[in-house]
């Protein structure tokens, strides 16, 4: 008996330290168990990081949609600065009086030297200053005016003709036509000084309006804190239609400018002939005062 309750007494030993071994085992087998669970809380982390962009997304999308997109020109001068506005509208008005004294200015001149063309056939085929002064009676403009001054002088000098040689008629005479030409000069050349000014400074106010517009433009690319095309575009292109209207104000009023002083130089061209010809007829008259009434008639 005493044999058997030790037999069974390490059954029982041994049972238990084999219990014991695997309960020792087990919590390093199922630490990969407890672990595993762990693997698909790991993608949470990760979501608030594809989530990022979109947030990042949101401000930059509505920045976007309060962009101005309408890059007309009339467009453009609405969202433009207070500065290049005025300089739009100033460079605006420049072109409007460039093109409106190139319609005044090309009238006047055509007038005038349609004018003083009759005036030259009319001195050119008279004898005489008094069928010159006949011809133009009713006929207006400078070359009328040169006849006229002729032959008041004349009038006034007649006295002392017969105890003085012409010469002193023919300096007066010629003293009053370069009066009289200098005179007509200043009124066909008035207005293209105003040509002049507005090719010669009107780049540079433009330019002006250029560099004030790129320099807001970098103010605003500062203060959005991004070099987007989007947001630089509106600003540069507004910048650069103040450059765009200040040379259109330029470049016609220079080739009008140019066009009508070449105008002009004709034009006292033909004064000048006109003057020629009224002194050849006082000349001819101061040969002819001593001639016979009948020769001096026939002359007529």
């Amino acid at each position: 008996m005493s044999r058997n309750g030790l037999l069974a007494a390490l059954v029982a030993s041994v049972i238990l330290s084999a219990g014991s071994a695997t309960a020792q085992e087990q919590p390093a087998g199922t630490a990969p168990a407890i672990e595993a669970p762990a693997a698909p809380t790991a993608p949470t982390p990760a979501a608030p990081v594809r989530a990022q962009p979109n947030t990042q997304a949101g401000p930059s999308t509505a920045m976007e949609l309060t962009l101005p997109h309408d890059l007309s020109p009339w467009g453009m001068f609405m969202a433009a600065d207070v500065i290049v506005k005025a300089v739009m509208i100033g460079l605006a008005f420049a072109s409007l009086v460039t093109w409106t004294i190139w319609l005044a200015k090309s009238l006047e001149i055509f007038g005038g030297k349609l004018r003083i063309r009759r005036a030259v056939r009319a001195i050119g085929d008279a004898a005489t200053l008094k069928q010159a002064s006949r011809a133009l009676d009713r006929g207006g403009g400078p070359g009328a005016l040169l006849v006229r001054a002729a032959e008041e002088e004349t009038t006034l000098s007649a006295g002392a003709l017969d105890h003085v040689c012409g010469d002193g008629l023919k300096e007066r005479v010629t003293s009053r036509l370069s009066r009289i030409e200098a005179a007509a000069s200043r009124r066909i050349s008035r207005g293209t000084g105003v040509l002049a000014t507005i090719g010669s400074t009107a780049p540079f106010v433009g330019l002006f309006g250029t560099v004030w517009g790129i320099m807001n433009a970098f103010i605003g690319i500062s203060q959005a804190q991004t070099t987007n095309l989007a947001v630089v575009a509106p600003g540069i292109a507004e910048a650069l239609l103040a450059t765009a209207m200040g040379l259109v104000a330029a470049i016609p009023a220079v080739v009008i400018y140019n066009v009508f002083a070449r105008s002009i130089a004709g034009y006292r061209q033909i004064l000048a002939d006109a003057s020629a010809g009224v002194e050849r007829l006082v000349s001819r008259d101061l040969d002819f005062r001593t001639v016979a009434p009948a020769k001096a008639l026939a002359a007529e």
